[in-house]
Formats: C-alpha cells, sequence, structure tokens
C-alpha cells in the first residue's frame, strides 16, 4: 500500500505538469488545467497503471486482484478524484473513496 505522503506528492506533480502544459498551450486557464489532468489521469492509469507522478515516485495503481485497472475504472475513479471530497474520505487501509468505488488500490513498486 502507498503512503498517503507519496500519493500526495505524485498528485502535486501530476497536477503541476498539467499547469505546465495548459499554460504552454492554452494560457493556464483553470478549465484546460482540469481537463488535461483527467485525460492524463484516465488515459495513463488506465491503460498503464500509472501517470507520471506516480512513476516517479514508484506507486502503481491496480485493482485489488493485482490486475491493470483499465479505462472504465480508471474513468470512475478521475471523476471522483476530482470532485475532491472522496479522495479526503479514507478507510482502514488509507484507500480514499475513490479508490473504493473503482475497486483499485495505490501500491509501492
Amino acid at each position: 500500500m502507498a503512503r498517503l505522503g507519496r500519493r500526495i506528492v505524485a498528485l502535486f506533480i501530476d497536477w503541476g505538469l498539467c499547469y505546465l502544459i495548459a499554460a504552454a498551450f492554452a494560457g493556464g486557464q483553470n478549465a484546460v488545467i482540469l481537463a488535461i489532468f483527467a485525460v492524463e489521469q484516465v488515459l495513463l492509469l488506465g491503460t498503464a497503471g500509472f501517470a507520471v507522478g506516480h512513476r516517479l515516485l514508484g506507486i502503481r495503481l491496480q485493482r485489488l486482484d493485482g490486475t491493470a485497472p483499465g479505462l472504465a475504472r480508471a474513468a470512475l475513479r478521475t471523476v471522483m478524484l476530482l470532485l475532491v471530497v472522496p479522495a479526503l474520505i479514507n478507510d482502514q487501509d488509507q484507500r480514499g473513496l475513490h479508490d473504493r468505488a473503482a475497486g483499485t488500490i495505490l501500491v509501492r513498486l
């Protein structure tokens, strides 16, 4: 299980990268940053199991059975992550509601 500190730093890395991309191509508008972040999360987490920040910090998203999450689970997780509140509510395993709903877990590599 990936610890909270790694998950938060990975989130900031991904968010910062999306901000830089939006600033370079769209003037840094909030809606564009959010859209780029959502696309990055769904595509990279759904296919590779990790986004840029996750990879740099040595964590990976997987289903509870250890398989790749797939695009549908990554999309559900991302939508809930963008709502912020589900990510702040954790269970005893330190999984946020967004991970519980998607049936996923962040683990250390």
